[in-house]
Protein backbone atom coordinates (compact mmCIF):
# COMPACT_ATOMS: atom_id res chain seq x y z
CA UNK A 1 0.00 0.00 0.00
CA UNK A 2 1.12 3.67 -0.58
CA UNK A 3 2.37 5.25 2.53
CA UNK A 4 0.00 8.59 3.71
CA UNK A 5 2.31 11.74 4.16
CA UNK A 6 2.46 11.16 7.97
CA UNK A 7 4.29 8.13 7.69
CA UNK A 8 7.09 9.58 5.37
CA UNK A 9 10.25 9.98 7.61
CA UNK A 10 12.15 13.07 7.34
CA UNK A 11 15.44 12.01 5.65
CA UNK A 12 12.84 11.29 2.45
CA UNK A 13 11.27 14.83 2.94
CA UNK A 14 12.54 17.59 1.26
CA UNK A 15 13.56 20.65 3.73
CA UNK A 16 10.00 22.51 3.36
CA UNK A 17 11.00 24.12 7.03
CA UNK A 18 14.06 26.20 5.52
CA UNK A 19 11.92 28.05 3.79
CA UNK A 20 9.65 28.58 7.20
CA UNK A 21 9.81 26.55 10.32
CA UNK A 22 5.77 25.60 10.56
CA UNK A 23 2.90 26.83 8.70
CA UNK A 24 2.21 29.10 11.87
CA UNK A 25 5.69 31.22 10.90
CA UNK A 26 3.95 31.01 7.29
CA UNK A 27 0.95 32.64 7.97
CA UNK A 28 2.79 35.23 10.11
CA UNK A 29 4.80 35.94 7.15
CA UNK A 30 1.59 36.02 5.16
CA UNK A 31 -0.42 38.51 7.35
CA UNK A 32 2.63 40.89 7.30
CA UNK A 33 3.00 41.15 3.58
CA UNK A 34 -0.63 41.09 2.83
CA UNK A 35 -1.11 44.67 4.18
CA UNK A 36 -4.92 45.71 4.22
CA UNK A 37 -7.15 42.98 4.74
CA UNK A 38 -8.99 43.87 1.03
CA UNK A 39 -8.23 44.93 -1.95
CA UNK A 40 -6.48 47.22 -2.66
CA UNK A 41 -3.34 45.53 -0.16
CA UNK A 42 -0.48 48.02 -1.10
CA UNK A 43 -2.18 51.89 -1.13
CA UNK A 44 1.75 52.62 -1.49
CA UNK A 45 1.52 51.05 -5.09
CA UNK A 46 -1.40 53.71 -6.36
CA UNK A 47 0.10 56.12 -4.83
CA UNK A 48 2.99 55.64 -7.41
CA UNK A 49 0.77 55.68 -10.10
CA UNK A 50 0.38 58.87 -12.46
CA UNK A 51 3.93 59.61 -11.79
CA UNK A 52 6.46 57.14 -13.96
CA UNK A 53 6.94 60.43 -16.44
CA UNK A 54 9.15 62.00 -12.92
CA UNK A 55 11.99 60.35 -14.14
CA UNK A 56 14.61 57.58 -14.29
CA UNK A 57 15.26 57.88 -11.02
CA UNK A 58 11.66 57.11 -9.78
CA UNK A 59 10.98 55.22 -11.94
CA UNK A 60 13.89 53.14 -10.85
CA UNK A 61 12.55 53.10 -7.30
CA UNK A 62 9.00 52.06 -8.49
CA UNK A 63 10.46 48.98 -10.45
CA UNK A 64 12.45 48.36 -7.28
CA UNK A 65 9.69 48.52 -4.63
CA UNK A 66 7.31 46.32 -7.08
CA UNK A 67 10.59 43.77 -7.15
CA UNK A 68 10.88 43.17 -3.46
CA UNK A 69 7.00 42.75 -2.87
CA UNK A 70 7.14 40.23 -5.80
CA UNK A 71 10.10 38.34 -4.34
CA UNK A 72 8.31 37.97 -0.84
CA UNK A 73 4.97 37.00 -2.63
CA UNK A 74 7.35 34.56 -4.43
CA UNK A 75 8.73 32.97 -1.30
CA UNK A 76 5.23 32.87 0.50
CA UNK A 77 3.89 31.22 -2.65
CA UNK A 78 6.79 28.58 -3.18
CA UNK A 79 5.94 27.08 0.30
CA UNK A 80 2.57 27.02 0.28
CA UNK A 81 2.88 25.10 -3.21
CA UNK A 82 5.57 22.38 -1.77
CA UNK A 83 3.29 21.73 1.25
CA UNK A 84 0.49 21.66 -1.14
CA UNK A 85 1.68 19.35 -3.56
CA UNK A 86 2.65 16.77 -0.74
CA UNK A 87 -0.62 16.07 0.03
CA UNK A 88 -3.13 18.00 -2.18
CA UNK A 89 -6.17 16.69 0.14
CA UNK A 90 -4.77 18.54 3.40
CA UNK A 91 -7.26 21.19 4.29
CA UNK A 92 -4.19 23.07 5.57
CA UNK A 93 -2.38 23.17 2.65
CA UNK A 94 -5.22 23.91 0.15
CA UNK A 95 -6.17 26.95 2.45
CA UNK A 96 -2.80 28.32 2.36
CA UNK A 97 -1.84 27.66 -1.19
CA UNK A 98 -5.39 29.28 -1.72
CA UNK A 99 -4.54 32.02 0.09
CA UNK A 100 -1.34 32.85 -1.77
CA UNK A 101 -2.53 32.29 -5.27
CA UNK A 102 -5.66 34.57 -4.84
CA UNK A 103 -3.10 37.28 -3.41
CA UNK A 104 -0.61 37.07 -6.24
CA UNK A 105 -3.69 37.71 -8.25
CA UNK A 106 -4.18 40.72 -6.01
CA UNK A 107 -0.29 42.02 -6.69
CA UNK A 108 -1.16 41.62 -10.61
CA UNK A 109 -4.87 43.81 -10.52
CA UNK A 110 -2.99 45.96 -7.98
CA UNK A 111 0.11 46.50 -10.76
CA UNK A 112 -1.72 46.16 -14.14
CA UNK A 113 -1.33 50.18 -14.52
CA UNK A 114 2.44 49.99 -13.93
CA UNK A 115 3.74 48.65 -17.61
CA UNK A 116 0.46 50.68 -19.55
CA UNK A 117 1.86 54.10 -18.09
CA UNK A 118 5.18 52.98 -18.44
CA UNK A 119 4.44 52.15 -22.09
CA UNK A 120 2.39 55.57 -22.62
CA UNK A 121 5.68 57.87 -22.49
CA UNK A 122 7.23 59.23 -24.97
CA UNK A 123 9.98 57.26 -27.46
CA UNK A 124 12.36 60.05 -26.49
CA UNK A 125 11.60 59.49 -22.76
CA UNK A 126 11.66 55.94 -22.61
CA UNK A 127 15.74 56.00 -24.41
CA UNK A 128 16.54 58.45 -22.12
CA UNK A 129 15.44 56.13 -19.56
CA UNK A 130 16.93 53.21 -21.03
CA UNK A 131 20.39 54.85 -21.41
CA UNK A 132 20.43 55.78 -17.72
CA UNK A 133 23.02 55.32 -14.72
CA UNK A 134 19.31 54.97 -12.47
CA UNK A 135 18.05 52.00 -14.63
CA UNK A 136 21.19 50.59 -15.34
CA UNK A 137 20.17 47.03 -13.23
CA UNK A 138 16.82 46.93 -14.88
CA UNK A 139 17.83 47.71 -18.53
CA UNK A 140 16.86 44.59 -20.40
CA UNK A 141 13.73 44.17 -17.86
CA UNK A 142 12.51 47.14 -18.99
CA UNK A 143 13.89 46.91 -22.90
CA UNK A 144 11.50 43.01 -22.51
CA UNK A 145 8.43 45.43 -21.39
CA UNK A 146 9.17 48.14 -24.38
CA UNK A 147 8.71 45.16 -26.63
CA UNK A 148 5.71 44.18 -25.59
CA UNK A 149 3.84 47.32 -26.46
CA UNK A 150 1.82 46.43 -29.11
CA UNK A 151 -0.06 43.82 -26.96
CA UNK A 152 -0.17 45.62 -24.11
CA UNK A 153 -3.66 47.05 -23.24
CA UNK A 154 -4.77 50.42 -21.43
CA UNK A 155 -4.35 50.28 -17.98
CA UNK A 156 -8.29 49.53 -17.28
CA UNK A 157 -8.14 46.64 -19.72
CA UNK A 158 -4.89 45.15 -18.12
CA UNK A 159 -6.56 44.99 -14.77
CA UNK A 160 -9.65 43.79 -15.71
CA UNK A 161 -7.68 40.62 -17.67
CA UNK A 162 -5.55 40.47 -14.05
CA UNK A 163 -9.07 40.45 -11.96
CA UNK A 164 -10.05 37.45 -13.66
CA UNK A 165 -6.72 35.63 -13.91
CA UNK A 166 -8.06 33.68 -10.91
CA UNK A 167 -10.90 32.17 -12.77
CA UNK A 168 -8.92 31.41 -16.02
CA UNK A 169 -7.32 29.13 -13.64
CA UNK A 170 -9.78 27.11 -13.14
CA UNK A 171 -9.72 24.65 -15.60
CA UNK A 172 -6.16 23.37 -14.91
CA UNK A 173 -6.62 23.65 -10.77
CA UNK A 174 -9.99 20.95 -11.52
CA UNK A 175 -8.07 18.63 -13.47
CA UNK A 176 -5.26 18.64 -10.91
CA UNK A 177 -7.82 17.99 -8.42
CA UNK A 178 -9.27 15.20 -10.53
CA UNK A 179 -6.28 13.38 -11.53
CA UNK A 180 -3.91 13.71 -8.03
CA UNK A 181 -6.61 13.36 -5.38
CA UNK A 182 -10.20 11.94 -6.86
CA UNK A 183 -8.76 9.68 -9.04
CA UNK A 184 -8.41 5.74 -7.40
CA UNK A 185 -7.15 3.09 -10.12
CA UNK A 186 -8.03 0.46 -7.23
CA UNK A 187 -5.47 -3.09 -8.51
CA UNK A 188 -4.23 -5.17 -11.87
CA UNK A 189 -3.45 -8.63 -11.72
CA UNK A 190 -0.23 -9.93 -13.10
CA UNK A 191 0.22 -13.13 -15.19
CA UNK A 192 0.17 -15.16 -11.95
CA UNK A 193 -3.10 -13.76 -10.80
CA UNK A 194 -1.30 -11.81 -8.25
CA UNK A 195 -3.01 -8.32 -7.44
CA UNK A 196 -0.80 -4.34 -7.58
CA UNK A 197 -1.75 -1.81 -6.46
CA UNK A 198 -2.22 0.70 -9.45
CA UNK A 199 -0.91 4.62 -9.41
CA UNK A 200 0.33 7.11 -11.19
CA UNK A 201 3.60 6.55 -9.71
CA UNK A 202 3.37 2.34 -10.23
CA UNK A 203 1.73 2.76 -13.86
CA UNK A 204 5.04 3.49 -15.24
CA UNK A 205 6.72 0.82 -13.44
CA UNK A 206 4.05 -1.60 -14.82
CA UNK A 207 4.22 -0.62 -18.15
CA UNK A 208 8.09 -1.48 -17.94
CA UNK A 209 7.46 -4.92 -16.61
CA UNK A 210 8.18 -8.15 -18.80
CA UNK A 211 4.75 -9.59 -17.64
CA UNK A 212 2.99 -8.51 -20.52
CA UNK A 213 -0.78 -9.41 -18.48
CA UNK A 214 0.37 -6.96 -15.87
CA UNK A 215 1.22 -4.33 -19.10
CA UNK A 216 -1.80 -4.73 -20.94
CA UNK A 217 -4.05 -4.76 -17.29
CA UNK A 218 -2.34 -1.40 -16.01
CA UNK A 219 -2.56 0.57 -19.29
CA UNK A 220 -6.71 -0.76 -20.33
CA UNK A 221 -7.59 -0.11 -16.78
CA UNK A 222 -5.68 3.67 -16.04
CA UNK A 223 -6.50 4.65 -19.24
CA UNK A 224 -10.42 3.48 -18.52
CA UNK A 225 -10.45 5.48 -15.91
CA UNK A 226 -10.17 8.51 -17.96
CA UNK A 227 -12.46 7.26 -20.60
CA UNK A 228 -15.31 7.63 -17.74
CA UNK A 229 -14.58 11.24 -17.39
CA UNK A 230 -14.04 12.07 -21.22
CA UNK A 231 -16.81 14.61 -21.36
CA UNK A 232 -15.54 16.38 -18.07
CA UNK A 233 -12.09 16.18 -19.21
CA UNK A 234 -12.66 17.52 -22.73
CA UNK A 235 -14.65 20.27 -21.09
CA UNK A 236 -11.82 20.84 -18.64
CA UNK A 237 -9.05 21.29 -21.43
CA UNK A 238 -11.09 22.73 -23.83
CA UNK A 239 -11.69 25.95 -21.66
CA UNK A 240 -8.55 26.27 -20.37
CA UNK A 241 -7.52 26.60 -24.55
CA UNK A 242 -10.51 29.34 -24.57
CA UNK A 243 -8.45 31.77 -22.21
CA UNK A 244 -5.25 31.71 -23.84
CA UNK A 245 -7.52 32.28 -26.90
CA UNK A 246 -9.04 35.17 -25.26
CA UNK A 247 -6.25 36.78 -24.05
CA UNK A 248 -3.97 36.62 -27.33
CA UNK A 249 -7.09 37.95 -28.96
CA UNK A 250 -7.70 40.69 -26.47
CA UNK A 251 -3.85 41.71 -26.91
CA UNK A 252 -3.97 41.55 -30.62
CA UNK A 253 -1.94 38.57 -30.99
CA UNK A 254 -2.86 36.14 -34.88
CA UNK A 255 -3.12 32.79 -32.73
CA UNK A 256 -2.61 31.28 -29.32
CA UNK A 257 0.46 30.34 -30.40
CA UNK A 258 2.08 33.75 -31.24
CA UNK A 259 0.97 35.22 -27.79
CA UNK A 260 2.59 31.81 -25.98
CA UNK A 261 6.04 32.65 -27.92
CA UNK A 262 6.42 36.42 -28.81
CA UNK A 263 7.55 37.05 -25.36
CA UNK A 264 10.10 35.14 -25.26
CA UNK A 265 11.31 36.27 -28.83
CA UNK A 266 10.93 33.37 -30.58
CA UNK A 267 9.16 33.22 -34.09
CA UNK A 268 6.25 30.55 -34.28
CA UNK A 269 8.12 29.14 -37.43
CA UNK A 270 10.63 27.53 -34.85
CA UNK A 271 7.76 25.47 -33.56
CA UNK A 272 6.51 24.71 -37.34
CA UNK A 273 9.84 24.25 -38.20
CA UNK A 274 10.36 21.44 -35.20
CA UNK A 275 7.31 19.78 -36.53
CA UNK A 276 8.27 19.31 -39.87
CA UNK A 277 11.78 18.07 -39.14
CA UNK A 278 10.26 15.42 -36.97
CA UNK A 279 7.53 14.42 -39.20
CA UNK A 280 10.13 13.69 -41.55
CA UNK A 281 12.18 11.62 -39.22
CA UNK A 282 8.98 9.57 -39.05
CA UNK A 283 10.75 6.18 -40.74
CA UNK A 284 13.21 6.38 -38.33
CA UNK A 285 10.85 5.54 -35.32
CA UNK A 286 8.88 3.21 -37.64
CA UNK A 287 11.83 1.42 -38.14
CA UNK A 288 12.53 1.81 -34.09
CA UNK A 289 9.69 0.26 -33.68
CA UNK A 290 10.01 -2.58 -36.02
CA UNK A 291 13.20 -3.33 -34.52
CA UNK A 292 11.34 -3.73 -30.80
CA UNK A 293 8.63 -5.92 -32.61
CA UNK A 294 11.18 -8.13 -33.81
CA UNK A 295 13.53 -8.02 -30.34
CA UNK A 296 10.64 -8.85 -28.62
CA UNK A 297 9.53 -11.77 -30.81
CA UNK A 298 5.45 -10.13 -30.79
CA UNK A 299 3.34 -10.82 -33.62
CA UNK A 300 1.44 -7.92 -32.81
CA UNK A 301 3.49 -4.86 -30.95
CA UNK A 302 0.87 -2.75 -28.72
CA UNK A 303 1.32 0.50 -27.06
CA UNK A 304 1.34 -1.43 -23.78
CA UNK A 305 4.80 -2.76 -25.04
CA UNK A 306 6.92 0.19 -25.83
CA UNK A 307 7.76 0.74 -22.68
CA UNK A 308 9.37 -1.93 -21.14
CA UNK A 309 13.29 -2.65 -21.76
CA UNK A 310 14.36 -4.52 -24.50
CA UNK A 311 16.27 -7.30 -23.23
CA UNK A 312 15.20 -9.56 -20.08
CA UNK A 313 18.59 -11.08 -19.33
CA UNK A 314 19.52 -7.79 -17.51
CA UNK A 315 17.10 -5.36 -15.04
CA UNK A 316 19.48 -2.10 -14.06
CA UNK A 317 17.46 -0.66 -10.88
CA UNK A 318 18.76 1.03 -8.01
CA UNK A 319 18.12 1.87 -4.47
CA UNK A 320 17.52 5.59 -4.14
CA UNK A 321 20.73 6.60 -2.10
CA UNK A 322 22.78 4.62 -5.05
CA UNK A 323 20.38 6.68 -7.94
CA UNK A 324 22.10 10.05 -6.16
CA UNK A 325 25.43 8.49 -5.67
CA UNK A 326 25.48 8.00 -9.58
CA UNK A 327 23.94 11.11 -10.55
CA UNK A 328 26.61 13.17 -8.16
CA UNK A 329 29.84 10.94 -9.97
CA UNK A 330 28.51 12.05 -13.63
CA UNK A 331 28.51 15.55 -13.19
CA UNK A 332 31.87 15.51 -12.67
CA UNK A 333 33.36 16.77 -16.02
CA UNK A 334 30.96 19.94 -15.46
CA UNK A 335 34.12 20.49 -12.24
CA UNK A 336 34.69 20.09 -8.46
CA UNK A 337 32.14 23.76 -7.51
CA UNK A 338 29.04 21.25 -9.87
CA UNK A 339 29.76 18.22 -8.25
CA UNK A 340 29.91 19.71 -4.50
CA UNK A 341 26.94 22.21 -4.18
CA UNK A 342 24.84 18.60 -5.73
CA UNK A 343 26.38 16.72 -3.23
CA UNK A 344 25.76 18.74 -0.68
CA UNK A 345 22.15 19.31 -1.99
CA UNK A 346 21.53 15.78 -1.68
CA UNK A 347 22.67 14.39 1.23
CA UNK A 348 22.74 17.62 3.75
CA UNK A 349 20.18 20.03 2.47
CA UNK A 350 17.70 17.79 1.55
CA UNK A 351 16.42 19.25 -1.68
CA UNK A 352 14.48 15.63 -2.79
CA UNK A 353 11.09 14.42 -1.38
CA UNK A 354 11.90 10.78 -2.51
CA UNK A 355 9.18 8.46 -2.81
CA UNK A 356 5.07 8.22 -3.60
CA UNK A 357 2.79 9.09 -0.21
CA UNK A 358 -1.47 9.05 -1.08
CA UNK A 359 -2.25 12.25 -2.47
CA UNK A 360 0.47 13.38 -3.55
CA UNK A 361 1.64 15.09 -6.91
CA UNK A 362 2.16 12.92 -9.33
CA UNK A 363 5.04 12.89 -11.79
CA UNK A 364 8.48 15.05 -10.70
CA UNK A 365 9.82 18.53 -11.00
CA UNK A 366 12.25 20.94 -9.41
CA UNK A 367 10.98 23.82 -8.12
CA UNK A 368 11.66 26.49 -5.19
CA UNK A 369 12.16 30.78 -5.38
CA UNK A 370 14.82 33.19 -5.46
CA UNK A 371 14.96 32.89 -1.52
CA UNK A 372 15.45 29.17 -0.97
CA UNK A 373 17.29 25.95 -2.24
CA UNK A 374 15.71 23.91 -5.31
CA UNK A 375 13.05 21.56 -4.21
CA UNK A 376 12.85 18.32 -6.04
CA UNK A 377 9.58 16.34 -6.40
CA UNK A 378 9.93 12.27 -7.31
CA UNK A 379 7.83 9.46 -7.15
CA UNK A 380 11.07 7.17 -7.12
CA UNK A 381 10.52 3.40 -7.57
CA UNK A 382 14.05 2.51 -8.68
CA UNK A 383 14.09 1.41 -12.06
CA UNK A 384 16.59 3.29 -14.08
CA UNK A 385 14.04 5.50 -15.49
CA UNK A 386 13.90 6.95 -11.92
CA UNK A 387 17.24 7.55 -11.73
CA UNK A 388 17.54 9.46 -15.23
CA UNK A 389 14.39 11.68 -13.78
CA UNK A 390 16.34 12.51 -10.56
CA UNK A 391 19.42 13.43 -12.93
CA UNK A 392 16.69 15.11 -14.91
CA UNK A 393 15.15 17.38 -12.22
CA UNK A 394 18.53 18.05 -10.51
CA UNK A 395 20.13 19.63 -13.70
CA UNK A 396 16.80 22.19 -13.39
CA UNK A 397 18.05 22.65 -9.86
CA UNK A 398 21.54 23.08 -10.62
CA UNK A 399 20.52 25.54 -13.40
CA UNK A 400 17.85 27.44 -10.51
CA UNK A 401 21.14 27.31 -8.01
CA UNK A 402 23.44 28.87 -10.32
CA UNK A 403 21.14 31.43 -11.88
CA UNK A 404 20.03 32.39 -8.52
CA UNK A 405 23.61 32.47 -6.88
CA UNK A 406 24.56 35.18 -9.78
CA UNK A 407 22.35 37.40 -11.01
CA UNK A 408 19.89 39.90 -9.69
CA UNK A 409 16.06 38.85 -8.67
CA UNK A 410 14.79 40.14 -11.72
CA UNK A 411 17.06 38.08 -13.95
CA UNK A 412 16.96 34.83 -12.28
CA UNK A 413 14.18 33.03 -13.29
CA UNK A 414 15.54 31.68 -16.47
CA UNK A 415 13.00 31.25 -19.89
CA UNK A 416 10.73 28.02 -20.15
CA UNK A 417 12.79 27.73 -23.33
CA UNK A 418 16.26 26.86 -22.31
CA UNK A 419 14.81 25.00 -19.07
CA UNK A 420 15.07 21.77 -20.69
CA UNK A 421 18.53 22.09 -21.51
CA UNK A 422 20.49 21.81 -18.23
CA UNK A 423 18.03 18.95 -17.20
CA UNK A 424 18.10 16.89 -20.44
CA UNK A 425 22.48 17.57 -20.33
CA UNK A 426 22.44 16.08 -17.23
CA UNK A 427 21.00 13.26 -18.42
CA UNK A 428 23.54 12.71 -21.17
CA UNK A 429 26.04 13.00 -18.07
CA UNK A 430 24.44 10.38 -16.37
CA UNK A 431 24.29 7.61 -19.57
CA UNK A 432 28.24 8.35 -20.20
CA UNK A 433 29.04 7.66 -16.50
CA UNK A 434 26.61 4.21 -16.62
CA UNK A 435 28.02 3.33 -19.51
CA UNK A 436 31.83 3.43 -18.54
CA UNK A 437 30.73 1.78 -15.60
CA UNK A 438 29.13 -1.56 -17.50
CA UNK A 439 30.52 -4.94 -16.81
CA UNK A 440 28.40 -7.12 -19.41
CA UNK A 441 27.34 -6.48 -22.97
CA UNK A 442 23.80 -6.98 -21.85
CA UNK A 443 23.86 -4.00 -19.54
CA UNK A 444 25.65 -1.92 -22.39
CA UNK A 445 22.46 -3.20 -24.17
CA UNK A 446 20.13 -2.48 -21.79
CA UNK A 447 21.64 0.72 -21.08
CA UNK A 448 21.35 1.90 -25.32
CA UNK A 449 17.94 0.72 -25.22
CA UNK A 450 17.13 3.23 -22.73
CA UNK A 451 18.78 5.96 -24.66
CA UNK A 452 16.87 4.93 -27.61
CA UNK A 453 13.53 4.78 -25.49
CA UNK A 454 14.30 8.59 -24.12
CA UNK A 455 14.87 9.88 -27.38
CA UNK A 456 11.40 8.20 -28.55
CA UNK A 457 9.62 9.85 -25.48
CA UNK A 458 11.47 13.20 -24.83
CA UNK A 459 11.78 13.81 -28.39
CA UNK A 460 8.78 12.09 -30.60
CA UNK A 461 6.19 11.71 -28.23
CA UNK A 462 6.51 15.36 -27.18
CA UNK A 463 6.47 16.83 -31.05
CA UNK A 464 3.20 14.99 -31.43
CA UNK A 465 2.04 15.83 -27.82
CA UNK A 466 2.93 19.76 -29.55
CA UNK A 467 0.91 19.11 -32.84
CA UNK A 468 -1.87 17.90 -30.77
CA UNK A 469 -1.82 20.66 -28.71
CA UNK A 470 -1.57 22.96 -32.03
CA UNK A 471 -4.24 21.84 -33.57
CA UNK A 472 -6.34 21.85 -30.23
CA UNK A 473 -5.74 26.12 -30.03
CA UNK A 474 -6.86 26.05 -33.46
CA UNK A 475 -9.98 24.07 -33.81
CA UNK A 476 -10.37 26.95 -30.74
CA UNK A 477 -9.43 29.82 -32.98
CA UNK A 478 -11.53 28.86 -35.69
CA UNK A 479 -14.69 28.34 -33.45
CA UNK A 480 -15.06 24.21 -34.51
CA UNK A 481 -16.89 22.21 -31.97
CA UNK A 482 -14.53 20.74 -29.66
CA UNK A 483 -15.96 17.27 -28.72
CA UNK A 484 -14.54 14.22 -26.86
CA UNK A 485 -14.92 12.54 -29.78
CA UNK A 486 -13.27 15.11 -31.87
CA UNK A 487 -10.78 15.15 -29.78
CA UNK A 488 -10.25 11.33 -29.57
CA UNK A 489 -10.52 11.06 -33.15
CA UNK A 490 -7.12 13.25 -34.06
CA UNK A 491 -5.49 11.51 -31.24
CA UNK A 492 -5.55 8.44 -32.49
CA UNK A 493 -4.35 9.71 -35.81
CA UNK A 494 -1.45 10.95 -34.40
CA UNK A 495 -0.62 7.88 -32.74
CA UNK A 496 -1.16 6.08 -35.81
CA UNK A 497 1.10 8.59 -37.94
CA UNK A 498 3.64 8.67 -35.54
CA UNK A 499 3.91 4.91 -33.92
CA UNK A 500 3.40 3.62 -37.80
CA UNK A 501 1.94 0.45 -39.14
CA UNK A 502 3.91 -1.79 -37.06
CA UNK A 503 2.15 -0.63 -33.70
CA UNK A 504 -1.60 -1.78 -32.37
CA UNK A 505 -3.19 1.28 -31.75
CA UNK A 506 -5.15 0.17 -29.07
CA UNK A 507 -8.79 1.64 -28.21
CA UNK A 508 -7.41 2.85 -24.87
CA UNK A 509 -5.16 5.58 -26.08
CA UNK A 510 -8.32 7.33 -27.61
CA UNK A 511 -7.73 8.66 -23.93
CA UNK A 512 -4.00 9.50 -23.09
CA UNK A 513 -4.24 12.96 -23.97
CA UNK A 514 -6.81 13.41 -21.09
CA UNK A 515 -4.11 12.61 -18.27
CA UNK A 516 -0.97 14.99 -19.36
CA UNK A 517 -0.96 17.60 -17.65
CA UNK A 518 1.69 19.49 -19.42
CA UNK A 519 -1.48 20.16 -21.78
CA UNK A 520 -2.83 22.79 -19.48
CA UNK A 521 1.02 24.93 -19.66
CA UNK A 522 0.09 26.58 -22.58
CA UNK A 523 2.26 24.98 -25.37
CA UNK A 524 5.42 23.60 -23.20
CA UNK A 525 5.74 20.83 -24.55
CA UNK A 526 7.66 21.73 -27.48
CA UNK A 527 10.12 22.62 -25.47
CA UNK A 528 11.33 18.92 -24.06
CA UNK A 529 12.18 18.46 -28.21
CA UNK A 530 13.99 21.66 -28.68
CA UNK A 531 15.52 21.21 -25.12
CA UNK A 532 17.08 17.51 -25.67
CA UNK A 533 18.36 19.09 -29.08
CA UNK A 534 20.13 21.74 -27.89
CA UNK A 535 21.04 19.49 -25.23
CA UNK A 536 22.67 17.39 -27.22
CA UNK A 537 24.61 20.02 -29.30
CA UNK A 538 26.00 21.66 -26.21
CA UNK A 539 26.87 18.31 -24.71
CA UNK A 540 28.85 17.16 -27.96
CA UNK A 541 30.83 20.74 -27.47
CA UNK A 542 31.54 20.12 -24.09
CA UNK A 543 32.83 16.27 -24.40
CA UNK A 544 35.06 17.07 -27.35
CA UNK A 545 36.17 20.90 -25.96
CA UNK A 546 38.46 22.08 -23.51
CA UNK A 547 37.52 24.07 -20.28
CA UNK A 548 36.58 27.44 -22.73
CA UNK A 549 33.37 25.15 -23.40
CA UNK A 550 32.91 23.87 -20.49
CA UNK A 551 33.06 27.47 -18.93
CA UNK A 552 30.41 28.60 -21.50
CA UNK A 553 28.15 26.47 -20.58
CA UNK A 554 28.54 27.06 -17.14
CA UNK A 555 27.80 30.39 -18.10
CA UNK A 556 24.80 29.63 -19.55
CA UNK A 557 23.64 28.49 -16.15
CA UNK A 558 24.32 31.04 -14.56
CA UNK A 559 22.51 33.88 -16.89
CA UNK A 560 18.99 32.92 -15.68
CA UNK A 561 16.59 35.56 -18.10
CA UNK A 562 19.47 38.14 -18.85
CA UNK A 563 18.78 37.80 -22.24
CA UNK A 564 16.29 36.17 -24.64
CA UNK A 565 16.59 32.20 -24.72
CA UNK A 566 17.84 31.96 -28.32
CA UNK A 567 20.45 34.40 -27.26
CA UNK A 568 21.47 32.49 -24.14
CA UNK A 569 21.41 29.48 -25.87
CA UNK A 570 23.79 31.29 -28.80
CA UNK A 571 26.41 32.40 -26.21
CA UNK A 572 26.44 28.91 -25.26
CA UNK A 573 28.13 27.76 -28.76
CA UNK A 574 24.14 26.61 -30.35
CA UNK A 575 22.25 28.44 -32.80
CA UNK A 576 18.47 27.26 -32.14
CA UNK A 577 17.71 29.75 -35.72
CA UNK A 578 19.02 27.19 -37.45
CA UNK A 579 17.68 23.61 -38.25
CA UNK A 580 20.90 21.54 -37.51
CA UNK A 581 20.20 21.02 -33.89
CA UNK A 582 16.97 19.37 -34.49
CA UNK A 583 18.00 17.91 -37.57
Amino acid sequence: MVQQRKDVIKENEWNVEALYSSTEAWRKEFDEVKGGASSPHWPWIKEFRGKLGEGAAFAAKVIGRLLDLQRRLSKLYSYARLRHDEDIINDVNKEAHSLISALWHDYAQETAWFEPELLSLSDATLKQYLGSEELAPYRFYVEKIVRMKPHTLPAEQEELIAMAGKAFTAPHRAFGALNDADFKFGTVKDSSGEEHELTHGSYGLFLRDHDRTLRKNAFQTLLGRYEEYDNTLAELLTGHVQTQRFEAKARGYTSCLEAALFPKNIDVSVYHSLIKAVRSKLPVLHDYMDLRKGVMGLKELHLYDVYVPLTDAVDIRMEYTEAEDAVIQSVAPLGAEYQDVLRRGFSEQRWVDRYENENKRSGAYSGGCYDSMPYILMNYKGVLRDVFTLAHEAGHSMHSYFSREQQPYQYHNYPIFVAEVASTFNEQLLMKHLLGQTKTRQERIFLLCEKLEDIRATFFRQVMFAEFELQLHQWVESDTPVTPSHIKEYYRQLNTEYFGPGVVIDPEIDFEWSRIPHFYYNFYVYQYATGISAALALFKRVSEGGDSEREAYLDFLRSGCSRYPVELLERAGVDMRSPEPVA
